[in-house]
């Protein structure tokens, strides 16, 4: 009995509600980013994140090019020299996406003898995905017979496209020196080291022997621009005999 008496002594014990304690304005923000300080850190990261995609997608804070050129041919132009030629494509040109200046890119995709094999995928590769996605609008080519035999996309000089084969490049170039314009320009000297020898050179003789050409376009998708780049195409071949 005494034990069974001390039990019920236990279970009705008269039980008081603890008062609740009364926090400071500090120690509630203390308690507040105690437990929810890892939701808004993945909250900012995500906010950033999304930030950043929409800013990847809408082009902010990277400099959109007003004119494309795809120069093909076995080993890379120099530096000097392919800067030299975008900046006199620039002298020609407009600013056609009203950025308030006027960009030309040369994207280069070599296939260089003895190069590793992976490299040469990756060029393959980077070609192709210009090609698809309409990128350049002009071609500087080595060679330019076995590139329209290979891609198909360009344009005869009078305008027309090809539209089917046998593909042939006859009537889609001009050389370099057959354009006054391009022979006219002042491209400068080029300079690199090669295996701890410096290489140098006149860059409007290095790209004499090149070949222009401009993209033909068989779907709606063309590359950005395509009046402003055939304009500018009119300004380069002006005088070029055939």
């Amino acid at each position: 009995m005494t034990m069974a008496s001390e039990y019920l002594k236990w279970k009705y014990r008269d039980v008081r509600r603890r008062e609740a304690a009364v926090l400071t304005p500090a120690k509630k923000r203390k308690n507040w980013w105690h437990y929810h300080k890892w939701h808004l850190a993945a909250g900012l990261a995500l906010a950033v994140l999304g930030a950043y995609l929409v800013c990847q997608a809408l082009g902010v804070g990277q400099i959109r090019p007003d004119y494309q050129i795809a120069y093909v041919g076995e080993n890379a132009l120099p530096e000097g020299t392919a800067a030299a030629v975008e900046n006199a494509f620039a002298a020609l040109g407009e600013d056609l996406n009203g950025d308030g200046r006027v960009v030309v890119r040369l994207n280069q995709y070599t296939s260089a003898q003895g190069a590793e094999p992976g490299m040469a995928i990756s060029g393959e590769v980077a070609l192709m995905a210009d090609l698809l996605e309409c990128e350049s609008y002009f071609f500087l080519l080595e060679d330019p017979e076995p590139f329209q035999t290979s891609y198909h996309v360009l344009r005869r000089l009078d305008g027309t496209q090809q539209e089917e084969g046998p593909w042939t490049a006859e009537g889609t170039y001009f050389s370099w020196n057959q354009c006054p314009v391009l022979t006219g320009l002042e491209l400068g000297e080029y300079s690199y080291t090669l295996l701890g020898e410096t290489v140098s050179g006149d860059s409007g003789e290095l790209v004499s022997g090149l070949y222009l050409a401009r993209r033909g376009f068989w779907t709606e998708k063309t590359a950005a621009h395509p009046e402003g780049c055939a304009a500018l195409w009119e300004k380069l071949t002006e005088g070029a005999v055939s």
